[in-house]
């Protein structure tokens, strides 16, 4: 890592002490003197270290007196961040952010981040708890991918922290449109589908399917969406389904631009058979060439 040349590197301690004894065999004393040891080598030639403390909040939870002495170790030796990594993802927001105030207020001049894995569904709820307790760098990755269940999805924690708070982030509001393209493109260099259901970037995110849904969204879309979805280059849909009612069929009619009455009573009739066909099997929310084909007949 010193002779890498590179102006910022990352070293990744234990911070649990069960795993010092059980995976590398040493003493806490002897991980302590690792840890500082390793940060000052690094800081000599002037790099920026970030010290990423594994297994912190189950090693918090096991002994806090060990963590919060590793994190010690880390700053006593220069490290610009020291970083509470939820590696088991195992825990939940409120504890999350319990723990991060507590470490905040003990050590208030050591620079915190968080990172956070996503086997409980929750690293983007426990990156933004950790913020509000006093986290000020992120880790995460594009689209959350990671090992087993992954890890906290930046193309929904940016947003989130753009558009729904006060913080000020590296990041404008007026660059949010590209992440719907950067989420796909990595899709398309990993040769996967994207998630059709993924937050603010997925095709169904500002899609409207039930009648009642279309209606209100058409009067005002802020009845059923949280953001505008062009604010993330995303755009609204309304699909037509068996779940559809007129409101969505005027959506549609207006799209393809074909004019039609509100009160056509073949609006009616179109509806019955889309139900109908929806009901042997057929799909017209994902197939809108064939929609098109049936309202124009």
């Amino acid at each position: 890592l010193r002779d890498s040349g590179a102006p910022a590197v990352t070293l990744v301690a234990k911070a649990f002490d069960r795993h010092v004894d059980l995976a590398l065999k040493t003493t806490l004393e002897e991980n302590l003197a690792m840890i500082r040891d390793s940060v000052t080598h690094l800081r000599a030639d002037g790099q920026r270290v970030f010290l990423d403390a594994e297994h912190f909040f189950d090693g918090y939870k096991n002994n806090p007196d060990f963590a919060l002495d590793c994190m010690r170790a880390a700053n006593e030796g220069g490290a610009t961040w020291v970083v509470l990594c939820d590696t088991n993802g195992g825990t939940l927001p409120d504890e999350v952010f319990d723990i991060v105030s507590a470490v905040h207020k003990k050590m208030p001049d050591i620079r915190l981040g968080i990172h956070c894995h996503n086997d409980a569904g929750v690293a983007v709820a426990n990156s933004l708890a950790a913020i509000a307790a006093g986290a000020r760098q992120v880790q995460g990755t594009i689209n959350g991918l990671g090992e087993r269940c992954g890890n906290a999805n930046l193309i929904s924690l940016i947003p989130s922290l753009v558009l729904k708070t006060d913080y000020e982030t590296n990041i404008s509001e007026a660059n949010l449109p590209k992440l719907m393209g950067l989420s796909r493109f990595l899709d398309d260099r990993l040769n996967r589908a994207p998630d059709a259901h993924a937050p603010y970037v997925g095709a169904a995110a500002f899609a409207h399917k039930g009648g009642l849904h279309a209606s209100a969204a058409q009067k005002d879309p802020r009845t059923y969406e949280h953001v505008p979805p062009e604010k993330v280059g995303n755009e609204r849909h309304y699909l037509v389904s068996d779940q559809a009612g007129r409101s969505n069929m005027l959506a549609r009619f207006a799209q393809f631009k074909i004019e039609i009455d509100p009160k056509d009573e073949r609006l009616d009739t179109l509806i019955s058979v889309v139900k109908a066909k929806e009901f042997e099997g057929w799909a017209f929310d994902s197939a809108e060439a064939s929609f098109e084909l049936l309202a124009r007949q």
